[in-house]
């Protein structure tokens, strides 16, 4: 449903267009240090503003509700709240009858009854990757000795990501792109050998990204073409190290010591300013149909550091359980 981890536990709730969102996280131990000015540089990575994303722009101040006094987590959980002020209700009246191609909006009618918040996707909206993000930052705390980091590689296929941000706004048309991540400082031994492999957990989370389509880890599919002994990794020392890392720091779903990393797909924003036609169900007839509202041309520019947060948020889990 709404609800990740077995130890550190995140609860997202809130919608595009309505009042907040936000986030509550429970299983955080206490004597942390967080601050609010903490989650300002992610939060800022993620935001709107840059070439070929909304326009819709959201001051995105973090209101810490619970959970941390005195610029100390308590043990308790954690609540944090973010204001959406910035909204347009009215650029999604016409949804309610031509839901947009490519978009969960006709798959939510049916599974909600109609009864779901439609505007800007609500629950299921990007807007809530934010409370993704402030968790992220609170999971980082706890990994203190792991550096998290990933970068858009690739947008419309292209790697130079100015050139093909200034195709897609010239065409009007939105573009995706591959997010790497690497993780560094990863202890042996995180990760179980089946259901709860160090992949599967990070995928988890990951695949709650709105526009994530794909992940792959080390080599990925480019491992269909090799051969066994191109693929395998060599190992050079007592430690572990591995000559190669085609297994991306993972083997039979337990880190291995060696960088993990992996790769994230991201699909083309499904709002695209281009024409397109679908289903009108006042009228029982597929129409032109115009998107309104505000969109990202590309949101894989927004993605990484939520990419980062997922796998944080994964990770912390872990390693509160070992």
């Amino acid at each position: 449903m709404n609800t990740f981890g077995r130890k550190f536990r995140i609860h997202i709730l809130g919608a595009s267009h309505g009042s907040h969102i936000g986030i509550c996280i429970d299983g955080c131990p206490a004597g942390i240090d967080i601050k609010q000015s903490d989650f300002f540089k992610d939060i800022n990575r993620r935001k709107a503003g840059a070439a070929g994303t909304t326009t819709r722009i959201e001051e995105d101040m973090p209101q810490i509700i619970s959970g941390i006094f005195n610029s100390k987590t308590t043990g308790a959980p954690i609540t944090i709240l973010f204001e959406n002020n910035n909204t347009i209700a009215t650029d999604y009246e016409e949804i309610k009858q031509t839901p947009r191609p490519g978009h969960a909006d006709f798959v939510l009618d049916k599974k909600f009854g109609g009864f779901n918040d439609y505007r800007g996707g609500g629950h299921s909206s990007g807007r809530l990757t934010l409370a993704l993000v402030a968790a992220g930052v609170v999971a980082k705390k706890i990994l203190s000795n792991i550096v998290i980091e990933a970068h858009l590689a690739e947008a419309g296929g292209n790697h130079n990501i100015e050139e093909a941000i200034a195709h897609a706004i010239e065409a009007q048309d939105s573009i995706g792109g591959i997010v790497r991540c690497r993780v560094s400082g990863l202890p042996i031994g995180w990760g179980e050998p089946f259901f709860d492999s160090i992949e599967s957990t990070i995928s988890h989370l990951v695949f709650s990204i709105p526009a994530v389509k794909g992940i792959s880890f080390g080599a990925g599919f480019a491992a269909t073409k090799m051969t066994g002994s191109q693929h395998n990794d060599a190992l050079v020392d007592e430690k572990g190290s591995t000559k190669t890392n085609h297994a991306g720091g993972i083997n039979g779903g337990i880190s291995n010591g060696n960088e993990l990393f992996f790769d994230v797909a991201v699909k083309p924003t499904s709002s695209t300013p281009k024409e397109q036609n679908t289903w009108n169900n006042q009228t029982q007839s597929v129409e032109p149909f115009t998107i309104k509202g505000r969109h990202d041309l590309c949101v894989a520019l927004r993605v990484p550091v939520v990419v980062e947060a997922s796998a944080a948020i994964a990770l912390a889990d872990m390693y509160l359980l070992y």
